[in-house]
């Protein structure tokens, strides 16, 4: 027979004990914690004992700190531009050149190159503007990049140290929607809306239009790399017509057969030379 409060006494008695113990927490930056003397500060792990790299970068180990204090960097499979951890890089995804090297085959590492410097300070206003919210991370993310142009690592990072948001989100985001891009981009740059409006006046039959000009798909450039097709988002913009741009100027009486005819000049034009109207 159980006595009536006993597991409440029971719980008490261990509260009372525990808080005679000593407070195994450390006030820290006040406190400062003994630095083991082997702490050699950032880890970068290259190569095993046998020469072969040890560390793939496929950021299982990131992806699954709850806490996300584990950081890590490199390429992404496609070498297509450098990353921290995010949802791009999954359980299926490795580097292209660890197989053969498991395999035995030499392969030699692509030469590293330093993220570029940036003055994260002119995102300051832009957070500021939207009252570091992350509810309004898309438009936080737009105006990031019409700044820059693309959306640089460390852009990424200073939203995410400023709105809360876990740069697992700013990251996603960044990579979900084809309107953001996190390259430089080359050539020219033709932007399509496909906004329910846009797409009721014909936006699907013009973006498949341009995709068969270009021999690409949204969110890619084509097989010249002379121009990438992305989307856009008019807001509002183009209240009787679809919204397209090309170098960030509108174009007007957009249909399929004009919009196939500029993709074309557009390939066929020298980098660096205008397209005008269509």
């Amino acid at each position: 027979m159980t006595l009536p409060g006993l597991g409440i006494a029971k719980g008490m008695a261990l509260t009372f004990v525990r808080m005679l113990q000593r407070k195994p927490t450390i006030q820290y930056p006040e406190v400062t914690p003994e630095v083991s003397p082997r702490h050699r500060g950032r880890l970068v792990l290259l190569f095993d004992e046998a020469g072969a790299l040890k560390c793939e970068t496929c950021f299982q180990c990131a992806q699954a700190c709850p806490i996300e204090c584990i950081d890590m960097g490199g390429v992404d499979t496609r070498q297509r531009f450098h990353v921290h951890w995010g949802p791009a890089e999954q359980y299926a995804e490795r580097r292209e050149e660890s197989a053969p090297r498991r395999a035995g085959r030499t392969v030699p590492d692509p030469a590293f190159e330093p993220f570029q410097r940036l003055d994260t300070r002119v995102l300051d206003p832009i957070l500021h503007a939207n009252g570091h919210d992350p509810a309004h991370l898309l438009d936080i993310l737009a105006e990031a990049q019409d700044t820059f142009g693309y959306l640089p690592v460390a852009a990424l990072k200073h939203i995410s140290h400023r709105t809360g948001a876990s740069y697992a989100m700013v990251y996603g985001a960044a990579t979900f929607y084809g309107q953001l891009r996190m390259e430089q981009p080359g050539g020219h740059v033709v932007a399509i809306c496909r906004c329910p409006s846009c797409a009721f006046r014909g936006a699907g039959q013009v973006t498949a239009a341009l995709e068969t000009a270009l021999e690409t798909h949204v969110g890619r450039p084509s097989p010249d790399g002379r121009v990438r097709l992305e989307a856009a988002d008019c807001h509002g913009a183009a209240p009787s017509g679809i919204f397209l741009t090309v170098d960030g100027q509108p174009q007007a009486k957009v249909d399929p057969a004009s919009a196939a005819s500029l993709a074309t000049r557009l390939r066929a034009a020298p980098v660096g030379a205008g397209a005008g109207a269509s």
